[in-house]
């Protein structure tokens, strides 16, 4: 196996918008898009509500996963998290990822990004989470949709925007691709652009014609970069293992 992909979702999400994601990578990677608990494949589990203990829970359940070359891609609250694992596993002296993907994830901010959807009544969240696209119309539209639904993604709103990032750490020594949304409000261009700086190896600031979730319709632009990303990563890493120390 030449790499492991992980692939995180966004608030509200699963790994559902992903599913034919493996089929869009080299046949030699074992790509993998996960459920958060109380999502899809793990709809039995109870939900997490803060963002280190979801990182927790990701930490524990891919431990025996990461011995392998392996990258960590998130979108929007999948990139938070992705972010702060890999701050996790560099912490804790583990073998980074060779490659890490964040998609429509402003950079963090000590004092968080401002927002508070989480606190809007129930109409308001539907008319915000319509404008900003991703969230089925049946899900917003039927009562009981709704009321299966509604709960889990206002607690991932309210895990985004109550996360707040650890001050003034060092640039991450992991080669980092960030992409984005032309059109995206939720996390606009200009929220991305920071990203250049918090790592040793930036790869580039992608940008596709959309909004918040510009690769739904159609992610072929997207995975055919990440797939060109995480091979000059991999390119990197083969060279850097093979210097004598």
């Amino acid at each position: 196996m030449e790499l492991r992909l992980f692939v995180f979702h966004h608030a509200g999400g699963s790994h559902l918008p992903y599913r034919d994601w493996p089929g869009r990578f080299p046949a030699g990677w074992d790509v993998r898009p996960l459920d958060a608990p109380g999502r899809g494949r793990l709809m039995d589990r109870p939900t997490i509500g803060d963002a280190l203990q979801l990182v927790d829970h990701f930490r524990t359940e891919l431990d025996a996963e990461l011995t392998v070359p392996y990258a960590l891609f998130g979108h929007s609250m999948g990139g938070l998290i992705a972010y702060e694992l890999t701050r996790r596993l560099l912490a804790e002296s583990r073998t980074p990822p060779v490659w890490l993907g964040l998609s429509a994830r402003g950079t963090p901010r000590p004092d968080g990004d401002g927002t508070h959807r989480h606190l809007l009544d129930d109409d308001g969240l539907r008319r915000e989470l319509a404008a900003m696209g991703g969230t089925p119309a049946a899900v917003l539209e039927d009562p009981e949709l709704w009321e299966l639904f509604g709960p889990a993604i206002r607690g991932d709103l309210r895990l985004v925007e109550t996360w707040r990032p650890t001050p003034d750490l060092a640039p991450l020594p992991v080669p980092l691709s960030v992409f984005g949304g032309t059109a995206d409000t939720v996390a606009p261009p200009a929220c991305l652009a920071g990203w250049a700086e918090r790592s040793e190896y930036f790869l580039g600031l992608y940008l596709f014609e959309g909004g918040h979730f510009y690769f739904q319709p159609d992610p072929s632009a997207l995975t055919r970069q990440i797939t060109e990303d995480i091979r000059r990563a991999l390119a990197r890493d083969g060279s850097t293992r093979s210097v004598p120390r």
